[in-house]
């Protein structure tokens, strides 16, 4: 076939000249979107000199400034004049031979570093026929991953630790353990262990390029008839980060994965036993990947636009189920399960970056890599455009969803261009609540604790739920009339600690403390409450909260006759609270200085007016919290940190921290 191409090179290259494409019916519409959790993008390279040499022509060609790619083949008639063969693929993204690796980054690669530094996970595949350019480009975005995560140009401090394992067939390598073999198991919890692999910590850009060089240097390639060195083996670059900041938190990773070249027919005709049975591993486990790929895309399009929840449960729009994804049928696929399991919670950030070999000699083998690549692809529905309501964040665009959490976000104000760069309010509630608190701490000051960013979160989900149960404002007047009653009031509805009053926000708290005010104290720093277990409190900067029930001077202790409580109000420690400072034992009753105040409970000591308060406790559920009414304590104003924000919840009969 090699030389009915060169036969026919010239003529070839007249039809090629004479070809005007016409629109394909079968390519996704104008009502459609790429999809923004998966990127399908392609990857021509320039032709080689022996290729040149030889004299062979161009088959693949990029269609003018489109993310169209047309490939031309020349079919061999029995009697006649060969004829042009053409097809057409699309792609989201499409580079040309003059595209640089430091390109591809910049458009592809380099937005999932910030997403795997924020707690994400991040991952990107290049696949392709050998000599196609697939270990070249990777080699080359590992290198500018490592300048990025170690420039100083992404906020906060994190641990990184680098693993790289090669997959052959079933069998798994440690390439930085001397290829020392391991297991790919699933644990107890369903989560893929890659058992006995070693993980390095890596501290600056050198030690990790080192890693990635010696990795290169024992994976396992073997000459083909297009490339004496083709890669034989899946090489997974596996970057974890970890925030020692918040130990809870889930770690980031983020995966740089250069599959094994796929190889046509023809380039194993001179293949023994073995190299044909590894062939075909690698073309199976490309077929599975490709499954998975796309049944992950189906899963979360149809999330998205209300056709079937992420986890196939719940009740659905219609009564297609959800798309199978066979992760554990390929060793590949069942060390990625994270990436393609839609039930796993976790949201990914997937780059499909194809390579492909533009020439003639090779086009078979580029057309089964882009319609592979084609497949990959699930646009997302365009979604009909909803009038824009203040009350209903579905409706709100990236610039009406930074205005309300400007409005909406406290203090310290979160940053709207960092929470939310690009998001919709529709994408912004699809965030995990890992994610969305991971951005909120990289988008303020260090003044905000994980509660805040917790009911920030909360605050936005509730409204969204309010507004698909409720009916909307008929108009868009009654409805900015009632976000604006929302705002000025800030969410009171008469189960809400904050202050009716529109205009207390401007007050400092302390000054305006009354019944039902929750605020948040420091168990270290209240030298009477240090020593003891408060349930949701501790030390080391964790918050205690507590809602003021009255002042401590608004009654008499046991040593007044008058008194109806006979000295059974207790604190939490199982003290009797005694009214004004009588009686009153440790750094409540006198301070350091030993300045004893008044029966009005005020004194220079520091403390300030005193209070009986009763304690707020994490209740059953992820973030609320119940009044433990009978676990009493004294707290003076100026123990008192700051006013904190809780609103009951009838349907959970909880209360919940906002903003």
């Amino acid at each position: 076939m090699e030389q009915f191409y060169l036969d026919n090179a010239e003529r070839y290259k007249k039809l090629v000249a004479a070809f005007k494409p016409a629109p394909s019916p079968s390519k996704p519409g104008p009502a459609t979107d790429p999809n923004p959790e998966m990127v399908v993008s392609a990857r021509v390279r320039p032709m080689l000199d022996h290729e040149i040499g030889q004299g062979f022509p161009e088959g693949v060609h990029i269609r003018g400034n489109t993310n169209v790619v047309d490939v031309h083949e020349l079919q061999q008639p029995v009697r006649g004049l060969p004829k042009l063969r053409s097809f057409d693929y699309t792609v989201d993204k499409l580079y040309g031979p003059e595209a640089t690796t430091d390109q591809i980054y910049e458009d592809l690669v380099k937005p999932l570093v910030p997403w795997a530094w924020d707690g994400g996970i991040g991952t990107m595949f290049a696949y392709g026929q050998t000599s196609s350019g697939k270990t070249l480009t990777v080699s080359g975005l590992e290198r500018l991953v490592a300048e990025t995560l170690m420039n100083g140009s992404l906020e906060g401090e994190r641990t990184i630790s680098l693993s790289i394992i090669e997959l052959a067939g079933q069998t798994a390598y440690d390439l930085l353990n001397n290829r020392k073999q391991i297991s790919i198991l699933e644990d107890s919890f369903g989560v893929t262990q890659m058992a006995g692999a070693i993980e390095h910590q890596v501290m600056d850009q050198t030690t990790f390029l080192q890693h990635i060089e010696a990795a290169a240097a024992l994976r396992r390639t073997s000459p083909t008839l297009r490339n004496d060195s083709s890669s034989r083996s899946h090489a997974i670059c596996r970057v974890r980060l970890g925030n020692p900041t918040q130990p809870a938190a889930k770690d980031g990773m983020l995966y740089l994965i250069d599959l094994a070249g796929s190889e046509a027919a023809r380039d194993k005709v001179t293949h023994d036993t073995t190299r044909m049975k590894e062939a075909r591993e690698i073309n199976s486990s490309l077929s599975v990947l490709k499954d998975c790929i796309r049944g992950r895309a189906l899963a979360d399009v149809a999330a998205a636009t209300g056709t079937f929840t992420a986890d196939g449960k719940g009740k659905a729009k219609s009564a297609a189920p959800a798309p199978y994804v066979p992760f554990r049928q390929s060793t590949l696929t069942k060390t990625l399960k994270h990436v393609f399991d839609a039930s796993s919670g976790r949201q990914c950030k997937t780059v499909v970056v194809a390579c492909v070999n533009p020439c003639l000699a090779d086009v078979g083998a580029s057309r089964n890599t882009l319609r592979y690549a084609e497949m990959l692809r699930v646009p997302v529905p365009r979604a009909k455009s909803a009038a824009y309501q203040p009350g209903v964040p579905a409706t709100w665009n990236n610039a009406q969803l930074r205005e309300w959490i400007a409005r909406n976000s406290g203090t310290p104000r979160i940053n709207p261009a960092l929470l939310a760069p690009t998001e919709t309010g529709p994408q912004l509630l699809r965030l995990p609540a890992a994610d969305f608190i991971a951005r909120c701490f990289t988008s303020s000051s260090d003044q905000t604790t994980p509660d805040r960013a917790q009911a920030f979160h909360a605050k936005l989900w509730k409204l969204h739920i309010d507004s698909q149960q409720q009916r909307q404002p008929a108009s868009n007047a009654d409805a900015a009339a009632a976000a604006a009653a929302t705002d000025n009031f800030n969410g009171f509805n008469g189960y809400s600690s904050v202050d009716p009053d529109p205009n207390a926000a401007g007050i400092p708290f302390r000054e305006r403390i009354r019944p039902g005010m929750v605020v948040a104290w420091d168990p270290a720093k209240v030298v009477e409450y240090a020593g003891f277990a408060v349930a949701g409190a501790g030390g080391g900067g964790v918050k205690g909260y507590a809602m003021v029930l009255c002042p401590l001077s608004a009654f008499a202790g046991p040593s007044s006759s008058s008194s109806p409580w006979k000295g059974t109000v207790r604190d939490v420690k199982g003290e009797v609270v005694v009214g004004g400072n009588k009686g009153v034992s440790g750094a409540l009753a006198v301070g350091d200085d030993g300045v004893q105040g008044d029966d009005s409970g005020s004194r220079g000591d520091g403390v300030g007016d005193r209070y009986l308060c009763a304690l707020v406790v994490p209740a059953v559920f992820p973030g609320s919290f119940g009044i433990a009414v009978w676990q009493q304590m004294v707290l003076g104003s100026k123990q008192m940190e700051e006013e904190v924000l809780m609103e009951w919840d009838e349907a959970t009969r909880y209360y919940y921290m906002t903003v």
